[in-house]
């Protein structure tokens, strides 16, 4: 957790943390930020964003960056833990007027050394599809623009674009989240303000007038309707969902799911070929503002205005634990599918040896093979004869408060009812914090992963996830029915106790718990939210495990935006525009330079 003591060591700015994997360390020459590495002043501007793709470079350098600051948009080699950035010589660099990038993301599939095709969402509602690597600008979706206007003056100037004479029919909102629709080449869905998401299809047009729907398939606050036209246009589909800002949205690992967060609070789970509601969540109090499912498809985090991060089962469609770390809103969650770990049998209470013998038993990820095998002990550990396992899932969250909190969740939280096993006592890292002197999604959790996972309340779903929803005939099938959750005061008092030994941190103080129960009562709490609480939408915090954070680190000055898990390192961003690379024990090739002089201009060391 964050340092104890005075004001000062609590605002200081750590470059460093500790957790059993060892110390995770700040890279200062491997910070990525617009080329004169001059804080950018963020008011009034949209969150900084960054996306990851791999192109396969035959010199093994294949990783590449983009990101948003204010009004620019850049393109980089990301060199990560090997070598230093090198803020000179972008790739592509693009200035725009009159609009400002929210979010983008690449395609991995058409990735190569001499093409990309990146999705870049803005703030007046425009989607522009574009090759960094050939500085092209391929198409433009929902801006009709005047004809007397080609699209190689559009996309002239200097790299500047400005709009002229736009149109924007289909939707006039912020671009809120851009993701392509895994599996396909074509196909993309895009959020927005206005609480509705379209699907894309690169190949079609938008249309010169406004387009006309037919409702598809309607359900409880959420409907589907189709694109009424004599020829194939855009968009194939329009979600409404929910009420206010559809504020992120994220795909399953096998791409079959779709998990959306909104303004209203709501968490919904559908079946994206079906457009059916599998599930739904409800924030404590406040909107959602991010999500992300475990590796495995089995669980999803949400989080949001609450100041909590809430861990939500799939299968069982409840809350299972709720974490309090942060101070203010939490921006951003992702699991780290490198940490994320499954033991047989009996494990020893201690384990002793080098990180990376720890990191060969534990690793999840490290093959198909091994994934395969961790998905397999964790099917065994809910049947009735199987040997007992330890689980181990974490997860890392980012907030405005400009903290970093990492979590663990364990077989105890994970599996209430079962007898627990021997697992291993995590490294007291409180105590290893105070000690410190100074205290990457990945971009693709899916790579990890065999291509077929086992899930449970599977929807019917066709060989190919990217078309089907086009193509094949939507099929309707149930809502799942909410699981029970009873908590006993024995079982509760037992659960408490194995949390605090499995991770040597004691559980949450009665007086933090009462303090978070008076947050409902200090704000006004509109009348169909307080129905929810108390319910399988919404339990109370004492009926359901309270996690504290395994770290807690202030680690910037202005908000954190971005978190992102990769093979060797975090990466964090905020919003004065500094992307930071933070290397994962015995990662950390640049370690060396972590040199309080040779700090760029807003790190503190």
């Amino acid at each position: 957790m964050a340092a104890e003591g005075g004001g000062k060591e609590m605002n200081e700015i750590k470059t460093q943390f500790t957790t059993r994997e060892g110390v995770y360390k700040l890279l200062t020459h491997s910070e990525y930020s617009r080329p004169n590495r001059v804080p950018f002043n963020s008011q009034g501007s949209n969150p900084v964003k960054v996306s990851f793709v791999n192109v396969n470079d035959q010199s093994g350098n294949g990783d590449r960056i983009c990101f948003n600051v204010g009004r620019e948009l850049y393109f980089y080699i990301y060199k990560g833990v090997r070598k230093a950035a090198d803020l000179s010589k972008p790739i592509d660099k693009r200035i725009y007027k009159g609009t400002q990038p929210t979010c983008h993301d690449f395609n991995p599939l058409t990735a190569t050394a001499e093409s990309v095709s990146l999705l870049v969402g803005f703030s007046a509602g425009q989607v522009q599809l574009i090759d960094p690597i050939k500085k092209e600008t391929s198409k433009l979706f929902n801006e009709e623009i005047n004809r007397l206007t080609s699209p190689s003056v559009f996309f002239s100037l200097s790299r500047f674009v400005c709009p002229s004479f736009p149109q924007r029919l289909i939707d006039k909102t912020r671009v809120t989240c851009v993701r392509w629709v895994p599996g396909s080449e074509s196909l993309f869905l895009v959020a927005h303000s206005s609480g509705s998401m379209y699907l894309y299809n690169v190949e079609n047009t938008c249309g010169t007038t406004a387009p006309h729907y037919q409702l598809l398939k309607q359900g409880e606050n959420y409907a589907v309707h189709t694109c009424k036209s004599k020829s194939a246009r855009n968009p194939l589909l329009r979600w409404t969902v929910g009420e206010g800002a559809l504020n992120e949205f994220a795909f399953s690992p096998d791409g079959k799911f779709l998990a959306c967060a909104s303004q209203d609070g709501f968490l919904r789970v559908f079946g994206f070929d079906a457009a059916e509601l599998h599930g739904t969540m409800k924030s404590y109090f406040g909107g959602l503002l991010c999500v992300c499912w475990s590796p495995d498809g089995r669980y999803i985090v949400a989080g949001g205005e609450d100041d909590l991060v809430t861990v939500w089962s799939f299968s069982d469609c409840r809350v299972i634990a709720r974490g309090h770390g942060h101070k203010s809103w939490v921006s951003v969650v992702a699991f780290d599918h490198c940490t994320t770990s499954v033991e047989d049998g009996d494990p020893p209470a201690e384990f002793s040896g080098s990180d990376e013998e720890f990191h060969e038993q534990v690793h999840f990820g490290a093959g198909r093979d091994r994934a395969n095998s961790s998905h397999s002990r964790l099917s065994k550990r809910n049947s009735t004869d199987s040997r007992p396992v330890s689980v181990t899932y974490r997860f890392g969250s980012v907030g405005q408060d400009t903290q970093l909190c990492l979590w663990d969740i364990t077989e105890d939280i994970l599996f209430p009812h079962l007898p627990l096993s021997r697992t291993r006592t995590h490294t007291n890292v409180m105590g290893a914090a105070n000690n410190v002197s100074n205290s990457s999604s990945s971009g693709n959790t899916a790579n990890s992963l065999p291509s077929t996972l086992p899930r449970s309340n599977s929807l019917p779903h066709s060989s190919n996830p990217g078309n089907s929803i086009i193509d094949s005939a939507f099929i309707a099938t149930g809502v799942s029915k909410f699981a029970t959750l009873s908590l006993h005061d024995s079982r509760k008092e037992r659960h408490e106790k194995d949390h605090k030994r499995n991770h040597s941190m004691g559980h949450i103080s009665s007086k933090s718990s009462d303090k978070l129960n008076q947050l409902s009562s200090t704000r006004t709490v509109k009348a169909d939210a307080a129905k929810t609480l108390g319910t399988m939408l919404c339990p109370r915090m004492d009926e359901v495990p309270l996690l504290e954070p395994l770290v807690c680190k202030k680690i910037a000055h202005e908000r954190l935006t971005v978190l992102i898990f990769l093979e060797d390192c975090l990466v964090t961003a905020c919003q004065e525009g500094f992307v930071c690379t933070w290397a994962r024990p015995g990662k950390g090739l640049l370690s060396s330079q972590n040199n309080p002089a040779n700090s760029p201009s807003g790190t503190v060391v």
